[in-house]
């Protein structure tokens, strides 16, 4: 995707430093365009943790890198050493995020990589290769994504004589997310991409405000009509008519169809359900945990209250963080809630669509 007319990723090597792994500070985001220099795990495992990056996906792919500068900076005294510093690393960046399945995915890949390779240097080129295609296959399982999820936007223009289509999205699942073209947001920039009229109603996203601050960038970035809204509008606007179809992401998906996103999420469900408005969840297969078959086993992670108590914001060309609540009141962070399968009308995967349930994504991924 590109920003100001240049393209972009959401994380790469750095090209002139082999040491060093660069993203872009999503903290802050819209007003500032901010690329961070990652050289070490624990840089790694903070911008993970307090979300500079964030988005299943990507939190995948800078675990990834994060284990690759491991490889570089381990210490290269003994194979055992070298081992247990790699192991180290994984063990700290696996505890930063435990909604994401991502991450334990892209963990579990780098490890074998580099288990596989024979000394220091061949190990660091594993690595590094490793991560990059990784982060490759991300993009490219999103680019996908955009490919089969375009046939639904373009079905419902279809019935509406070309009138433009209304998306609802919920937090950020686009190209931020995601390293390159998003999940929720793929079909919807393939469609623009394609002259197909298409308007996203973009939920703001309390308590971080992912939607109103990222996806509402992007889309603007790209020239894709879209109105920011506050989080309780949505079933408002399905209840008018000026929702035809809503499209989210997902931190992990069970076998069976159920989806943890970003909290609020079963409520756009809810509502979806009740109007008669077509409810569907974008994923790469790496966000699908094959272990687990009931959703509400899917760990939910609870942050610090200070997000729901304060919000940030631009004032007078500064960014700032304003308090919301009364000083001495307590503030829940729940960051994820679970929708059920039977909520769900479809899943839009890199392999095409199918329902929420384990045969037909059994079907679309038989090897699992």
């Amino acid at each position: 995707m590109k920003i100001n007319g240049q393209p972009y990723r959401a994380i790469w090597p750095k090209p002139d430093d082999p040491r060093t792994v660069q993203i872009i500070d999503q903290r802050h985001l819209p007003h500032q365009f901010i690329i961070e220099d990652l050289k070490t795990v624990d840089q790694t495992a903070a911008a993970i943790q307090d979300m500079h990056v964030r988005g299943a996906p990507l939190i995948g792919a800078t675990a990834a890198f994060g284990i690759y500068l491991a490889a570089v900076t381990a210490p290269q005294s003994s194979p055992e050493e070298y081992s247990a510093f790699i192991q180290a690393a994984a063990d700290q960046l696996r505890a930063t995020r435990p909604t994401a399945i991502n991450l334990a995915w892209a963990l579990e890949k780098m490890l074998a990589v580099i288990s596989a390779a024979g000394g220091f240097e061949e190990k660091i080129s594993a690595a590094r290769q490793s991560a990059i295609q990784i982060s490759d296959d991300e993009a490219e399982a999103c680019r996908m994504i955009g490919v089969h999820g375009l046939d639904l936007i373009a079905g419902i223009t279809k019935k509406k004589d070309g009138a433009p289509v209304n998306v609802l999205t919920h937090c950020n699942a686009g190209w931020l997310a995601c390293v390159d073209y998003g999940t929720a947001t793929a079909p919807i920039y393939a469609a623009h991409d394609a002259g197909i009229p298409v308007h996203v109603w973009v939920d703001e996203t309390r308590p971080r405000n992912q939607g109103a601050r990222l996806t509402a960038w992007e889309l603007g970035q790209h020239g894709v009509p879209h109105t920011v809204i506050v989080d309780n509008a949505g079933g408002h606007l399905m209840q008018h008519g000026m929702v035809d179809i809503v499209i989210v992401g997902t931190d992990r998906t069970t076998y069976t169809g159920d989806v943890a996103n970003k909290i609020g999420t079963y409520l756009k469900a809810l509502a979806a359900k009740d109007n008669g408005v077509p409810f569907y969840v974008a994923l790469p297969s790496s966000t699908i945990d094959w272990t687990i078959r009931d959703g509400f086993e899917i760990p939910i992670e609870q942050r610090g209250g200070d997000e729901v108590r304060y919000i940030q914001g631009l004032h007078a060309g500064e960014i700032k963080s304003v308090l919301l609540t009364p000083d001495t009141s307590p503030a829940a962070n729940y960051a994820f809630d679970l929708t059920p399968a039977r909520l769900v009308d479809g899943l839009i995967t890199e392999r095409g669509t199918c329902h929420a349930s384990e045969e037909e994504l059994r079907g679309l991924f038989p090897e699992k």
